[in-house]
């Protein structure tokens, strides 16, 4: 599910390289849970000098530990986290709904809000005694092959959308995923029409998931709750459709709380 941030043009001559640099390093440390200069050198394809260099910088203002020879994320990353989700209000108005369809439902549920043509894992519940997903709060996704990125796209002006798709590829994750521009325009009206969408193995082949849109005062997608589960390995599937409903009424909860500030 990786996706490259780093994947950017310095057009107008604005971009400070050498804070992508130390966000390259970042990204390296976060990958292996921790590395040494050596490896950090042969990974990236920096200079040894270099990378001795941001990592000191990191370490002095307290953003990167050393262990031994191994530097690793430190905890000051933590505390920008937190901080950057509970500025977000849908955070805050969202959380208890979630827990709730957790429970009721004994699915993965989570909140995926959008940010620079991904989805963002905001909130991620994972109730007693269910697997957890192969992703994590906090972990971008692509749009196209999650449900929650299709009702994002699905209720986002159709400008909007075509820039989106002029502006990328569609990867297909899985043999599943939807990687014609074509198949997911219709795709998307049809989960306009059902205010519902559904990812079936498309974004990880032992998973299924469904979402709903949570939406602002111009029926515009702020953001996208929904629900997932493993795979019945007997059968092959798992049948989301009970929870449609449920899914339904959860976001008009929502919905009225945001309204109501």
């Amino acid at each position: 599910m990786a996706t490259d941030r780093f994947d950017v043009d310095d057009d107008n001559g604005y971009l400070a390289t050498t804070t992508v640099t130390s966000f390259r390093i970042i990204e390296a440390l976060k990958r292996h849970e921790g590395a040494t200069v050596p490896q950090l050198v042969d990974e990236l394809e920096l200079a040894s000098g270099t990378v001795y260099k941001h990592l000191n910088t990191l370490q002095s203002i307290q953003y990167v530990d050393k262990d031994g020879s191994e530097y690793r994320l430190g905890l000051g990353f933590l505390e920008l986290g937190i901080a950057a989700r509970t500025q977000r209000n849908l955070y805050r108005q969202t959380y208890g709904s979630l827990e709730s369809l957790a429970e009721t439902t004994g699915g993965v549920t989570t909140l995926m809000v959008p940010e620079h043509g991904y989805g963002v894992y905001l909130t991620q519940i994972v109730p007693s005694g269910a697997t957890a997903p192969p992703h994590q709060e906090g972990e971008r996704a692509h749009l196209h092959a999650t449900a929650g990125g299709k009702v994002i796209l699905a209720y986002q002006p159709t400008e909007t959308v075509e820039s989106w798709l002029e502006s990328r590829s569609l990867p297909a994750l899985t043999p599943f995923t939807i990687s014609d521009p074509e198949e997911l325009r219709s795709e998307l009206q049809s989960v306009r029409d059902r205010r519902a969408a559904h990812s079936r193995r498309e974004q990880f082949e032992e998973w299924h998931e469904v979402a709903a849109p949570v939406t602002d005062d111009n029926d515009e997608a702020i953001g996208a709750v929904s629900i997932k589960k493993p795979v019945d390995p007997d059968t092959d599937s798992s049948d989301m459709s009970e929870f449609k409903n449920l899914l339904g009424s959860t976001v008009s909860s929502i919905e009225s709380k945001l309204r109501l500030r």
